[in-house]
């Protein structure tokens, strides 16, 4: 619509040229009128990131409305929404993504990667963000499948990664393997191969996000405008955040407003899990209470025995990650568990550590979604 009403003023304004004399041809008028289109809706497209190349974002980095339609955010940060509820219409679009033209130049963690056309080869070298393509709906020729003992692609993504080749693991990723697919985009995150940049740029061109975990939301927004799938991301984002909210509602009002405590057995100290980790910003998400040592802005603390009182909640959440069995066993029997108000009241629930802990994605949170909504027998608010 946007591109039509530049191409009436324009014409008005060559063809009142072309009257007063000017001596310009009509094909020399035309082609004025389509470039001054293509700069005026290049820019249009442009000024709707930020100088790091970003959709223009909120404080908390969630993406706000532009001049492109994308929809703003509330103060939680979601889609704003309808009277009924529902995210607007911009929020719900999820068909072919309405994106600036290629080539694009992307502004990330580790400097400026151009990206000659719309990826066709991606190859995404941390699990998050090996999930986060599949979300998108792109083209995954290889990927990260998961971490430490688990070993392929997590049952949940389907037949989605059939054709994807496994080119972890993620400490050492195969280089040979990663040039041998022919990618024409690369994917990682500074904190996993920050040394491994020069190299991967020479495969193919490669984008760095800063870290996974912490901004795991914020990585969606980022893929989506280096895939050309803004509202692909978008959509996504407006659905777990309505559904967090519904099922952390539900929760709140069938069970008064539990406190919920995050455990992850390990073999070595013990974690409880923060604000800051991946379970921890779907609880807050869904506005579910935390007791105070899990209530701040960090990742974890880590308790031994001793200290088991600081992980007692309403509700417990257990998982064991990579030998944590053990661990696991030893707090159990210990005299100190026994007394903890959350085991008293049989509210300790053991959940798999491969979606609550390592997924790091929408699909794992909306699984999270899903085990919470069963432990409280709410409804699961499932589209």
């Amino acid at each position: 619509m946007r591109r039509t009403f530049l191409h009436r003023v324009a014409l008005v304004m060559v063809t009142g040229a072309v009257l007063a004399g000017c001596g310009s041809s009509i094909n020399h008028a035309v082609s004025t009128v389509d470039s001054t289109v293509d700069s005026t809706v290049d820019s249009t497209v442009d000024s709707t990131v930020d100088s790091a190349g970003r959709p223009t974002v909120d404080s908390s980095g969630r993406p706000t409305v532009d001049s492109a339609g994308r929809p703003t955010v509330d103060s939680a940060g979601r889609p704003t929404v309808d009277s009924a509820g529902r995210p607007t219409t911009a929020a719900r679009t999820a068909g072919s993504s309405a994106s600036s033209p290629y080539p694009r130049t992307i502004t990330h963690d580790k400097g400026t990667t151009t990206i000659p056309a719309r990826p066709q080869r991606i190859v995404a070298l941390d699990a998050s963000l090996t999930e986060a393509v599949v979300l998108l709906k792109r083209p995954l020729v290889g990927g990260i499948s998961s971490e430490g003992h688990v070993k392929g692609f997590p049952s949940y993504l389907g037949g989605a990664v059939k054709g994807t080749a496994e080119v972890g693991p993620v400490e050492n990723p195969d280089l040979e393997a990663v040039a041998a697919l022919h990618p024409d985009l690369i994917v990682s995150a500074t904190d996993r191969h920050d040394a491994l940049y020069d190299q991967l740029s020479k495969i193919a061109p490669t984008v760095f996000v800063k870290t996974t975990e912490p901004q795991w939301r914020q990585n969606i927004t980022t893929l989506g405008v280096v895939l050309g799938a803004e509202n692909e991301a978008t959509a996504a984002s407006a659905g777990y955040h309505q559904r967090a909210k519904e099922v952390g509602d539900a929760i709140n009002t069938k069970a008064g407003n539990p406190t919920i405590s995050v455990v992850r057995f390990l073999d070595g100290p013990t974690r409880l899990m923060q604000n800051a980790t991946f379970i921890g910003t779907i609880l807050k998400d869904a506005g579910l209470a935390r007791p105070r040592s899990q209530d701040v802005d960090a990742v974890t603390l880590d308790v031994g025995e001793e200290q088991i009182r600081q992980a007692d909640g309403g509700h417990i959440f257990v998982t064991s990650f990579s030998g944590g069995q053990a661990a696991k066993e030893r707090f159990e029997r210990n005299p100190l568990w026994k007394q903890l108000q959350g085991v008293k009241a049989g509210n300790v629930h053991d959940v798999t550590d491969e979606t609550w802990m390592t997924s790091v994605s929408v699909q794992g949170a909306q699984l999270v979604l899903d085990d919470l909504a069963r432990t409280f027998g709410v409804d699961p608010a499932r589209a």
